[in-house]
């Protein structure tokens, strides 16, 4: 009985194998033809789609009754549809709003938003060490913090200019609109 625990013969070996030698590839080929969208920075959507094509490729290598064909229809079906929410999500504004978060500025002209980062989460401490890692020693060289829908901060040093690259962020008075594509 503690024999099978550890082995219980050559076919499960060789089945698994060839599943995950096969899967593997498939995963490869399907992913070069979604392009770099699919494995970008994650947002919430990607990591969803990351997360579903490692569980159907984990069943696909470990359960026997689950065929590489079906793998593939898994995978075909999980990067088709986020090529097409990925597609919906450049031409139509609702549908970005729906799936990515907008982003949010956490600091203003040296000053912490409380009440935006209170609602994202987020620690003074967080917002410190982003400007920091973007070189700077004090918050007053900062016009801007903003949590991105990645999750990542940008860090706007104070600067003259338009500041056109704000016109996202509805507290400087943008719109998630001025985000679409012309």
């Amino acid at each position: 009985m503690l024999y099978q625990v550890f082995f219980q013969g050559w076919e499960p070996i060789l089945r698994t194998a060839i599943s995950t030698s096969a899967s593997y590839v498939a995963l490869i080929i399907l992913l070069r033809v979604a392009g770099q969208r699919t494995l970008a920075k994650w947002y919430a959507f990607d990591l969803i789609v990351t997360v579903a094509l490692g569980s159907t490729f984990a069943n696909t290598v470990l359960a026997k009754d689950v065929t590489v064909a079906q793998a593939v229809v898994g995978f075909i079906i999980l990067v088709g549809l986020q090529f097409v929410i990925s597609w919906i999500v450049l031409h139509w504004s609702p549908m970005r709003e729906a799936v990515n978060s907008p982003p949010t500025l956490v600091l203003q002209n040296g000053e912490f938003r409380n009440d935006a980062m209170r609602r994202q989460r987020v620690a003074e401490a967080d917002v410190r060490a982003a400007v920091r890692q973007n070189g700077l020693a004090s918050l007053e060289q900062v016009a801007a913090v903003i949590l991105e829908a990645d999750g990542t901060f940008s860090v706007i040093k104070g600067a003259s200019g338009s500041f056109s690259a704000l016109s996202d962020i509805p507290e400087l008075g943008g719109s998630i609109k001025a985000s679409e594509s012309k």
